[in-house]
């Protein structure tokens, strides 16, 4: 389940996405527009500066813009800086492998085999969405059955 602090960086990540090219953003700004806690955006975006998502600005017309086009922001990356790994079971991370403590033998572990392919799915759409694709007009899609 994607937690509040990562929809709060997804929703401000937009807002700056959204600005004119290279106009910072203060915190202000982006939490009233956007609905976000001040004190806790600060800390978010504090967190996405440190990962090299975002850039800040001192003084008089600064704030914070995208350290890169929001095209090159994938979700997946997002998710990490804030949340870490992706995968549904430690023993399926990339980033943060870890045995299960349960585990009796990974290769013969039903539960992994199964999660192994969400897990890759998951990834492989997460790391292909960009900031810049939530922000395109959405295209029409046939309603699902």
């Amino acid at each position: 389940m994607l937690s509040q602090k990562a929809k709060y960086a997804l929703r401000a990540l937009v807002a700056l996405a959204r600005a004119p090219q290279g106009k910072p953003l203060v915190i202000s700004e982006i939490a009233h527009s956007q609905r976000i806690p001040k004190k806790f955006l600060e800390q978010i975006l504090l967190g996405l500066k440190h990962q090299g998502i975002l850039d800040s600005r001192r003084g008089k017309g600064g704030g914070y813009v995208l350290l890169k086009p929001a095209d090159q922001i994938s979700y997946g990356e997002v998710l990490r800086a804030i949340d870490g790994p992706l995968a549904p079971l430690p023993c399926l991370s990339v980033t943060a492998y870890r045995k299960c403590a349960d585990c009796i033998d990974e290769a013969s572990c039903e539960t992994r085999r199964v999660f192994a392919d969400v897990a890759a799915q998951t990834r492989l759409l997460l790391d292909t969405r960009t900031i810049a694709d939530a922000i395109a007009e959405p295209k029409s899609t046939p309603p699902v059955a």
